[in-house]
Parts: C-alpha cells; sequence; structure tokens
C-alpha cells in the first residue's frame, strides 16, 4: 500500500498573502510541453469530451478550493461547510509554484470556464492542461489575474531578492566602484580597462581646471595637500547607480571604439548631461560587494544597503583586467536606452591587490561555465520546421476562427499530407466513436493528431542537430532514422507545396478586395500570442468570415501570452530595429504600402469594423496625408454615432477581431487612445475636426499657472511628509525587529524612571555621578529599549573616571573615512556574515540590511587596529552592540570595549592572553570548586574545549541574547573580568548536574548545549551572583603564577637543544612584548606624571597668588577699619564740644 501524504488545510503557505477560489475540477489532461496557445482550446475540448463521457458512469467534476500565493499554487478538495474536514479527504490534488503556469486561457462562449497550463516534468517535455469551472463568471479575470500577479512577484524575488543568494555558489568581494564609459562594441582591446582609467583621469582633470577657474580662491596652498584626482562634481557616483539611459544617436558615433570627443565635446556632453565617460565621486563611498551568483552578477552597496547595479550572465559580453593597472578590473554589459534601442556600456573597479582580481576573474570564468551548462541542461525544447508540432501549431492557427464546416474541409486537407496507415487509423477511430456533428468530429481528429504528433516529436531530430550529426558522420552512412526523417520531409513539403500552390490560384481573385475587409482579419498580436507565428502563414479572408459558436472557441485573455517569458526570454545579441511601418506587418502579406481601392472597395461593409480596424484606418490615412501622395486616395472611415462608439469599445470583440489586450500595444506603436464616444466623427480627417476652444486671457492663464505650481508644491511638501513618516516607521519597526529577544531582569518602572533620570542630565558627559547608585541600578535591570543609550553613558562615565588612559589607544581615523578603504581580511569577514546569529531576523537574511551593517563595523575596525585585524569572535560583540545602536555608534562602542576595557589583547594573533585566561578559570575551579576541578581533570577536559568561545563572542555564540545583554552591562561598569565571574558561577551553579555524566562526550555535551538553554530564573541568580563576587586580586596573582611556571617548566624540562632554543625563543618574544606593554603602560604613567606636575606648579602658582590677594585685602581691610574708626571720632567729639 502506498503511503498517504496530505497536507493542513488551514494557513496553506504560512507568512504569506495567499487567496483562495471555490471552482469545479473539469478534468485535467498530460500534453506535451511545446503546446501552443492555438493548440490549447482543442485540448481544452478534448478534456470536456472527455469529462463528459466519464460523467455518464459516474459524477467526475468535483468541487475544489485553488490557493493563489506568491510561495505556491495549490488545489485541494474542497468537502464543503456540512462536512467535517477530513485529511484523507482533503490531499492536495497538484501543488507547484506560480511561475510554472506558463499558459492561461478563457472561454469567451462559456465565460464560466478557464484552464491553465504547468509545466509539470521539464527533463520529459510535459505539461499538464487543468480545466476548471466557476460558480460566479465574473470571478474568471480576477482568478487569472490573481495567478499572473502571483507569478510576476514570485519571479522577481527569484531574480532580484539579494537576499536569496544559493550560498553554495555565490562568492563576494569587496570592490572600489570607478566608473563607466559608453562604448561602442560589445568586444573590447586587451587594453581597455587602461584607457578607461586614463579617460577617467582626463574628464576629472577638465573638470578640476574648470573648477579652479571659476573659483580662484578655492586653490590649495603649498602646504596642503591637493584633492585626489577620480573626481566628479556632476555626476551623483554611487548614490544613484541607476544612470539615466543616456545614448547618442548611431550617427554620431565614430568607428573608433570609444565615442571620438575632443575637449569640447566633453564639455558639451556634460552640459547636456549625456556623459559619456563618467568617473565617480573619490569624496563619496564608493566600496561595494561584488557578488557573482549563479546567473547573475550584483553590485550591493554596504552604504545605501541596497543593489546598485544588476546584470544577467547573457547581458555581459566581455571582461577583462588592467594591464598596466593590474589591480583594476571591469566588464561590458549591454544596457537599454530610451529610445527602445540599447547600448553598450564598461563598468570599471578596483581591488585590494593583483591576487584578489586574478580571484575574480577565476570565479566569473568558472562561474560563466556552470552557468552554460545549466543553460544547456535546462535549454527550452527548441522547435524547427520540420517538427510534427510545429505542423499541427500552424494547422491550428489556420483554422483559428473557421466555421465547422470549413474547419472540417482544411482538416481533410491536412489529412492527405499523412500517410495512407496514418490516415486510415485517425479514420476507424472517429468513426468508432461516432461523433454527432460536425464540431465533435473536428475536436476527435486535432486529438488525435496531437497524439500522432506528439508520439512523432518524441523521435524527431531537430534540422540544426540533423546538420551536426550530417557533419560528424561525413564518410560514413547515415542513421536509418536520420535517412526516413528526411524522405518524410521530402513528402511532406511536396504535398504543401502542391495544396498552397492550388490555393494560391482560388484565392488570387480576392487580393483586390478593399482593405476594410482585409484589415478586419489581421491578428496585429500573432508574434506575441504564439512563439511560432513568424513561421506562419496567413489563411485566406474568406476562411475567417464566420464565428462558430462552440465550446472549444477560446478568447485569449491578457493573460494568454506566455507568462514565463519574463524569466525565459531574453533579447538577443544584436535585435533589428524595426521601423514604424515593420510594426504592422501581416505573417504572409504587408500592409505597409498604401492601399489601392479595387472595384470592390465601394461596396459597404457587412459588419461594423472594430477599433482596431479603425485605428488602422486612420493610420493609414495619416501616412497618406503625411507623404502627400496625390494619386491615391485616403480611406475614409465611417460614420459612427455616439452610442455605436459606445458599443464597441465596451462590446466583447469576436475571434475575427482583436482581443482588448491588444489595444494596450499601440501605445508602444505612437497611437493615440481612443477617441471619446462624444466627440463626432466626420470623414474631413483621420481624426474628425478639432473643435476651436475659447482662448483665455492672460490673467486667466496666470491664475491657472498660479494655482497649478501651488498644487505641485503642496503635492512635494506631502511627499516630503510622508517620506519622513515612512523613514519613522521604518526605523521603529527596524529597532522592534533587533530588540527581539527575551529580558532576564525585568526592569520595573522605578528603575526606568531612575535611568531616564540620568540619562536626562543636562551635561552628563561631565559629571561624574555616583559609582554605588549606577552599581545598583544595573543590578536592579536596564530597560532593552534605552539599553545602547545606558551602555555609552556608562562608557563616559569611564572615561570621567580614567581621564588619562592606561593603555594605548588607536587613531582617531572617522568611521566614515574608513568605509571608504579596502580591507585584507574582506574573506574572512565575509564568511563570519552568514554564522553570526543565523536565527535573529535582523541577521538572518543574506547581505540584508543586518549583514552589511555588520561587515561595515567589522571591515572598519580592521583597518583601525592592523595588528588584530579581524578575529573569530568579533562578529558576535558587533553584532550584539549593532542590536542596540546605530552603526557608527556601534563602532565607537567596539572600540571602547577592545581598548578601553581590554578585550583586545585576547584577539591577538598570538592568543597567548587566552592561554592565560585558559589557566586563570583553571585556578579559579581549583580554589572555590575543587571536586568539579577534579572530576574534569579526570576525564582529561581542558577548558579550552568549552570556555573559549565564552571569551571570544561573550557567550553570545550560544546563550540567549537577553542573557548576553546582562553580561554587557556588566562589562560596560565593572570590565573584562566579569567573562570570569560569569564562567565561574554558570559552572559552579551546575555542578550536580556535571558531576553526573562520567565520560567527555556527554559532559562536553551538557556544557556546549544543555548550560546554555538553562532557565530564566537560573540565569537571574547567574547574574546576581556575579554583582557579588570579587576576584579581581585572584586573577591578578594567576597571571603572575602563569609566567612564573612557564619560566620554571623551560629551565627543568630535559628537552633538546633545539627545542630549550625555540621555547626560550617563544619565551622572549612573549618577553618582549610583555615589555613593549610595560613601556606602553610607562609612557602613560610619565606622561600622566609630567601632567600632574605641570598641574601641580599651575597650583602653587595660583596658591601663591591667591596668598598675595589675601594679604592685599586685609591690608585694605585693616586701612579701612581704621579709616572708619577716624570718621567715628569727630562726631563723638563734636557731641563733647556743646555740652561743656
Amino acid at each position: 500500500m502506498e503511503p498517504i501524504t496530505f497536507t493542513a488545510r488551514k494557513h496553506t503557505f504560512p507568512n504569506e498573502v495567499s487567496v483562495d477560489f471555490g471552482l469545479q475540477l473539469v478534468g485535467s489532461l498530460p500534453v506535451h510541453s511545446l503546446t501552443t496557445m492555438p493548440m490549447l482550446p482543442w485540448v481544452v475540448a478534448e478534456v470536456r469530451r472527455l469529462s463528459g463521457q466519464a460523467s455518464k458512469k459516474e459524477p467526475v467534476t468535483k468541487q475544489v478550493r485553488l490557493w493563489v500565493s506568491p510561495s505556491g499554487l495549490k488545489c485541494e478538495p474542497d468537502p464543503g461547510r456540512s462536512q467535517q474536514w477530513d485529511p484523507l479527504i482533503c490531499s492536495s490534488i497538484f501543488e507547484c509554484k506560480p511561475q510554472r503556469v506558463h499558459k492561461l486561457i478563457h472561454n469567451s462562449h462559456d465565460p464560466s470556464y478557464f484552464a491553465c497550463l504547468i509545466k509539470e516534468d521539464a527533463a520529459h517535455r510535459q505539461s499538464i492542461c487543468y480545466v476548471f469551472k466557476a460558480d460566479d463568471q465574473t470571478k474568471v479575470p480576477e482568478i487569472i489575474s490573481s495567478i499572473r500577479q502571483a507569478g510576476k512577484i514570485a519571479r522577481q524575488e527569484e531574480l532580484r531578492c539579494p537576499s536569496e543568494f544559493d550560498d553554495t555558489f555565490a562568492k563576494k568581494f569587496e570592490v572600489l566602484f570607478c566608473g563607466r564609459v559608453t562604448v561602442a562594441h560589445k568586444k573590447a582591446p586587451p587594453a581597455l580597462i587602461d584607457e578607461c582609467i586614463e579617460k577617467f583621469n582626463h574628464v576629472s582633470c577638465s573638470r578640476r581646471a574648470d573648477w579652479d577657474a571659476a573659483a580662484p580662491s578655492g586653490e590649495p596652498g603649498p602646504g596642503e595637500p591637493r584633492r585626489p584626482m577620480r573626481k566628479s562634481f556632476s555626476q551623483p557616483g554611487l548614490r544613484s547607480l541607476a544612470f539615466r539611459k543616456e545614448f547618442q544617436d548611431a550617427s554620431r558615433r565614430s568607428s573608433s571604439f570609444f565615442s571620438s570627443f575632443e575637449e569640447c565635446d566633453i564639455e558639451n556632453h556634460l552640459i547636456s548631461g549625456h556623459n559619456i565617460v563618467q568617473p565617480t565621486d573619490i569624496e563619496e563611498n564608493r566600496t561595494m560587494l561584488f557578488t557573482i551568483g549563479q546567473s547573475e552578477v550584483y553590485l550591493i552597496s554596504p552604504d545605501t544597503k541596497k543593489i546598485a547595479l544588476e546584470k544577467n550572465f547573457k547581458e555581459i559580453s566581455f571582461c577583462s583586467q588592467g594591464i598596466r593597472h593590474v589591480d583594476h578590473f571591469g566588464f561590458i554589459c549591454r544596457e537599454s536606452s530610451g529610445g527602445g534601442g540599447f547600448h553598450f556600456v564598461c563598468y570599471v573597479f578596483q581591488c585590494a591587490n593583483e591576487a584578489l582580481v586574478d580571484e575574480i576573474m577565476m570565479t566569473l570564468k568558472q562561474a560563466f561555465t556552470v552557468a552554460a551548462v545549466q543553460q544547456t541542461a535546462k535549454a527550452p525544447a527548441q522547435l524547427c520546421e520540420g517538427c510534427p508540432l510545429q505542423g499541427l501549431h500552424k494547422l491550428c492557427e489556420r483554422i483559428e476562427g473557421m466555421n465547422s464546416s470549413k474547419t472540417k474541409l482544411e482538416l481533410q486537407k491536412h489529412l492527405t499530407t499523412l500517410t495512407n496507415q496514418e490516415q486510415a487509423t485517425i479514420f476507424e477511430e472517429v468513426q468508432k466513436l461516432r461523433p454527432r456533428n460536425e464540431q465533435r468530429e473536428n475536436e476527435l481528429i486535432i486529438s488525435f493528431l496531437r497524439c500522432l504528433y506528439e508520439e512523432k516529436q518524441k523521435e524527431h531530430i531537430h534540422i540544426g542537430e540533423m546538420k551536426q550529426i550530417a557533419a560528424e558522420n561525413i564518410g560514413s552512412e547515415l542513421p536509418p532514422s536520420a535517412t526516413r526523417f528526411r524522405l518524410d520531409m521530402l513528402k511532406n513539403k511536396a504535398k504543401r507545396s502542391l495544396t498552397e500552390s492550388l490555393e494560391s490560384i482560388l484565392s488570387r481573385g480576392n487580393k483586390a478586395r478593399g482593405l476594410q475587409e482585409h484589415s478586419s482579419s489581421v491578428d496585429l498580436d500573432s508574434s506575441m500570442s504564439s512563439t511560432l507565428s513568424n513561421t506562419s502563414k496567413e489563411p485566406s479572408m474568406g476562411d475567417r468570415d464566420a464565428m462558430p459558436n462552440s465550446e472549444s472557441s477560446f478568447k485569449l485573455l491578457s493573460s494568454s501570452d506566455d507568462l514565463s517569458s519574463d524569466s525565459e526570454s531574453h533579447l538577443p545579441e544584436e535585435p533589428a530595429l524595426l521601423s514604424p511601418q515593420q510594426a504592422f506587418r501581416r505573417r504572409a502579406n504587408t500592409l505597409s504600402h498604401f492601399p489601392v481601392e479595387g472595384p470592390e472597395s465601394s461596396e459597404p461593409v457587412q459588419r461594423s469594423p472594430g477599433v482596431a480596424q479603425r485605428k488602422l484606418l486612420r493610420d493609414y490615412e495619416s501616412k497618406a496625408n503625411h507623404f502627400g501622395d496625390s494619386d491615391t486616395t485616403p480611406v475614409k472611415t465611417r460614420r459612427h454615432s455616439w452610442r455605436q462608439q459606445i458599443f464597441l469599445r465596451v462590446a466583447t470583440p469576436q475571434k475575427a477581431c482583436d482581443s482588448p489586450s491588444r489595444y494596450d500595444d499601440y501605445s508602444e506603436l505612437g497611437e493615440l487612445p481612443p477617441r471619446s464616444p462624444l466627440e463626432p466623427v466626420c470623414e474631413d480627417g483621420p481624426f474628425g475636426p478639432v473643435p476651436e476652444g475659447k482662448k483665455r486671457t492672460s490673467r486667466e492663464l496666470r491664475e491657472l499657472w498660479k494655482k497649478a505650481i501651488l498644487q505641485q508644491i503642496l503635492l512635494l511638501r506631502m511627499e516630503k511628509e510622508n517620506q519622513k513618516l515612512q523613514a519613522s516607521e521604518n526605523d521603529l519597526q527596524n529597532k522592534r525587529l533587533k530588540l527581539d529577544y527575551e529580558e532576564i531582569t525585568p526592569c520595573l518602572k522605578e528603575v526606568t524612571t531612575i535611568w531616564e533620570k540620568m540619562l536626562s542630565t543636562p551635561g552628563r558627559s561631565k559629571i561624574k555621578f555616583d559609582m554605588e547608585k549606577m552599581h545598583s541600578a544595573v543590578g536592579q535591570g536596564v530597560p532593552r529599549h534605552h539599553r545602547g543609550e545606558i551602555w555609552k553613558f556608562l562608557a563616559e562615565q569611564f572615561h570621567l573616571k580614567h581621564p588619562f588612559p592606561s593603555k594605548q589607544q588607536p587613531k582617531d581615523v572617522p568611521y566614515k573615512e574608513l568605509l571608504k578603504q579596502l580591507t585584507s581580511q574582506q574573506h574572512a569577514i565575509l564568511i563570519d556574515l552568514g554564522r553570526t546569529f543565523p536565527t535573529h531576523p535582523y541577521f538572518s537574511a543574506q547581505l540584508g540590511a543586518g549583514q552589511l551593517s555588520l561587515y561595515n563595523i567589522l571591515k572598519a575596525y580592521s583597518l583601525l587596529d592592523q595588528e588584530v585585524g579581524y578575529c573569530q569572535g568579533l562578529s558576535f560583540v558587533a553584532g550584539i552592540l549593532l542590536l542596540h545602536m546605530s552603526e557608527e555608534e556601534a563602532f565607537k562602542m567596539l572600540k571602547f570595549l577592545m581598548f578601553d576595557m581590554g578585550l583586545r589583547k585576547q584577539y591577538r594573533p598570538d592568543m597567548i592572553i587566552l592561554q592565560i585566561q585558559m589557566y586563570q578559570l583553571s585556578r579559579l575551579l581549583h580554589d572555590y570548586h575543587r571536586d568539579l576541578y577534579n572530576h574534569l581533570e579526570e576525564h582529561e577536559i581542558g577548558p579550552s574545549l568549552y570556555a573559549a568561545p565564552w571569551f571570544l563572542t561573550v557567550f553570545a555564540s550560544q546563550f540567549p541574547l537577553g542573557f548576553v545583554a546582562r553580561v554587557f552591562d556588566m562589562i560596560f561598569l565593572q570590565g573584562s573580568e566579569v567573562i570570569f565571574k560569569v564562567a565561574l558561577s554558570l559552572l559552579g551553579s551546575h555542578k550536580p548536574l556535571i558531576l553526573q555524566h562520567e565520560n567527555l562526550e556527554t559532559i562536553v555535551d551538557f556544557i556546549k548545549n544543555t548550560l546554555p538553554n538553562l532557565g530564566l530564573v537560573q540565569m537571574e541568580k547567574t547574574i546576581n551572583q556575579v554583582f557579588e563576587m570579587d576576584i579581581a586580586k585572584q586573577l591578578q596573582a594567576y597571571e603572575v603564577e602563569y609566567h612564573v611556571l612557564q619560566e620554571e617548566l623551560i629551565d627543568s624540562s630535559p628537552l633538546s637543544d633545539n627545542q630549550r632554543m625555540d621555547k626560550l625563543e617563544k619565551t622572549n618574544s612573549s618577553l618582549r612584548k610583555q615589555n613593549l606593554d610595560l613601556l606602553e603602560q610607562l609612557q602613560v604613567a610619565n606622561s600622566r606624571i609630567q601632567s600632574l606636575e605641570a598641574t601641580i606648579e599651575k597650583l602653587l602658582s595660583n596658591e601663591s597668588k591667591l596668598k598675595q590677594a589675601t594679604l592685599a585685602l586685609e591690608l585694605e581691610r585693616s586701612a579701612l577699619l581704621q579709616m572708619v574708626e577716624e570718621l567715628r571720632r569727630p562726631p563723638a567729639q563734636a557731641s563733647e564740644g556743646p555740652g561743656a
């Protein structure tokens, strides 16, 4: 018994906007993948016929539900609302991607029916046609539109989304974008790249000269550095790589490779906006990620986080490396221009060194080779003139629109081209089924012909392959199948030529018919409705007079085109541009010449012409008036009332006239939209008389202009406000996405208020806060939405507490300047991007905004700290910072942690500090948890087996983000010794569980996998224990102990002289490094002493000045007191005098 598979009915496509429709599945039929649109109506008729035959025995049509989504198309039985859902009943009938639906068809006479053709098996060239019936026929256009839209979105996501790169092949390189040059050919000489660079410098120098002439005061002085050469003031550079499609006419081009122009021509091009040579602005960030995928090349800007350039391999015609400039490379690709043509553009890039350019060129070569092999394997089924299905396609095109009788005659003519045995077989099979009318007989004949031709197609050898086989078998006999193939071709060709010659004799008298009847049956869109119509011939005009009212007559909607053409078809290398007259060519006869009225042209037309016919007539009249041909009489349009015009515009067209979807194509040919139904139609001109409107006064025109300008200003303001709102909404959503983790210590409102009060203190960067208060606040919790700002606040307090840094500080290079440079660590950084927080939504997208921001931070630090460069583990530290603050702020905090908090020493290339840290952790276990230490030593488990990632990634690679964020809170407060405290607390709190395991594998697995998944309560206990621990003195003692033991080991170990010398050299190098560190500390201490001495001298001088001022004030005070006493004495004496 075969296994039963089923999927849940609800939430068919999660995280997708999907729609579902209740339909009736009429039936399905497997067909060949070369089935074209003219064949599909007959296939649908066959499905309906088979369904009708089966329904006599038992009901076949069943209710289904069709789910449409960009991620998939699914059809499953619908049990109805009354029945209970059963997974065994509701197993899906079919499920596929929407882009595999490559043809859709809609019945015009029975609008409730429609069908879709799905690619089922590309290897065996098989498709399946499913026919549906809708209860509400008005829903059918909506269903077809939904399927088309889903396929379009799916194809766009496949081709254009940079986050869906295939990691098995896609390779990324960091390059500098130099500029672009419009070239005249798709191939180039070897010195192309060098010529491009010279032209960039030439244009830049001319612009520089013009700039200096315009602003002489801006000339740099002798001591000032000159501005860089490759500078473009008019080109916006990389801010808009969606360049305007400027393209000179072919007459302006010369025969040389580059478009020939002098210096004045360059200036004219720059003024007019047609920049043939376009260097980039060196002051902007020109670094790009050059990504080579399976079939496309992407240029992604880490600055804007967007795709700056995207080219398919088929659009690239040339790749080359510079000869003199070996660190440069470029490629030529095709770009479309505004006039519907195309031109070739060369893009030039610069790499860090020549080896990287060689690697890029080798990768491009391999990618082109693999893509060519895959394209050959997945190449669509080709057709030739002798393909059996090509003959069936032509037959279906010829009988399209005929009535049953004429269709039967055409089929009988076609049957004469078959062998006698094939004719007899088809005749017998048709007679067995006893068709009740001519239409049913025609359907049966087409059905048997299709089966016959599909069998022949399996053994068919194409003409191109036939030539190849003949070339390979020169001098030898051809295979018997090839001989039979040639014989069949000759027979068929002879029969067709005889039939066509007879038809041409009979239809020769009909060629002089009027243009109105002639143009009413012209299929202007036949080249779009089928890929094979270029080789077909136009049937006689009399064959399209009647319209059969049968089930098999189908109208091709706008969905009738090949739906996969957007993704599978590409422009040819050099497409021939059609003239306006050539754009109106028929399959067999041409309409590019003016029609000459024959004797029958004055006869009244029996039916009203369609809209497309009236367009053609107006076009011919305009052409006749344009050329001024007095000998030819322009064809006059018929008068139509406004009611008739409304009817002609909204009436459903029949097979003999064009489909509504074809009217849209006239926009590309320069046609005007349909006329107003109230506009009178007269014979004076092709578009009728132009009514003379009342002329407006200058005041009215001024008011209109004023109103238009005000409305435009209002519109621009509204657009700016909408952009601001959208940006703020995106920022909030991005922040919400970053902080998508569970908190360990919930922060109460009182604690949040304390933090907000400290953060909002004016001039907080210069105010020292109480350390006890900050310790208490961090211990009680840190609000997640303020965590980044709190980390910056703690860093400011550290700098206030330590105004003289004890360690060497890096050069103060701006972050934006570092991003403009190329790093030699790009490969290691790019590889680790996908390994850093792969499950977090902000970093999960390949080369998304999160990964590009992380790349910028790591690249900038590798350029800032050349000794460390990049080390595995740094990406996790930078990633944690990036989740809580902006990109530039995260870079500043990374510098703070590395240089001020002492994390930098463990990332040095020698990894000596990491070995010391492992020894310190072992000694802590020995002193605090002796039984656990003995258990681990018994199984030979050193701390490097489990604790190295803890130190290098600060627990971020294995533990939850909420726990890691709390660890970072304490590191910003207490320093790098927090890592030891957390490790010791984790191992100590889980000591009983670790002691239960009795072998190395289970112990290491528990520490690596089970320990990080501890509960929230245990994590909070661990954090609280860390706040109470103080192991700073022990760590210093253990470090000295490590060095002493290392020296003793070297002295006492019985080693050979070479080994002893090696160890002594290693020890010497380590001591030299330590000596350099001590010298750095000594220099810092000396500088600090000098600054303190200078401060003391300043204080002493201030003290002496203050003492002198104090003495002066005391003297002044004593003098004032004496004066006051003197002033008091005379009044007293005066009062004593009169009394006496």
